[in-house]
């Protein structure tokens, strides 16, 4: 089975010049932890809940809250994102990108085409709602001595 069959299309994005605080009201509304950052169409970054955490002050809204903390939300996107996005395309398998998470410790995996254009992302709670609807394949173990795609390999693709 293939990534393009659990990812999400439905897909936010934002641009390298939106600001933290447009980060942070979208992550405030809707329910989930990744945004893609996107150039003319092109994948070029993502930036997570983390990220925003890491960025942001603790003081906000609070009665401590300073100049300087305000400060802090007009950060643009291109300041914290992640640029070196590992990405995979609609017909890698399931297995490899769970292998991808694990191997690289990352929390999700944008699913782009032929040309960067994101088409999808796919993340661990995803994967993991088709591991348990699924079922475990009769036989099957994980290689912990295997080593993570790298370029060239079926199913690794990076931005």
């Amino acid at each position: 089975m293939n990534i393009d069959s659990i990812m999400v299309r439905d897909l936010v994005t934002v641009s390298m010049d939106h600001t933290l605080d447009d980060v942070r009201t979208i992550f405030l509304s809707h329910r989930f932890h990744h945004l893609l950052v996107v150039e003319d169409g092109k994948l070029v970054g993502i930036v997570s809940d983390r990220d925003l955490l890491r960025n942001i002050s603790p003081f906000i809204g609070t009665k401590a809250e300073r100049t300087q903390d305000v400060y802090c939300l007009d950060r643009k996107v291109h300041q914290f994102m992640t640029r070196n996005v590992f990405t995979v395309s609609p017909d890698t398998p399931i297995k490899v990108a769970m292998s991808m998470l694990l191997w690289h410790n990352i929390s999700c995996v944008p699913v782009t085409d032929g040309q960067k254009r994101p088409v999808g992302i796919c993340t661990w709670h995803d994967m993991m709602r088709y591991s348990l609807e699924c079922g475990v394949e009769p036989g099957c173990t994980i290689d912990h001595a295997k080593p993570p795609p790298k370029p060239g390999d079926v199913g690794f693709k990076a931005a």
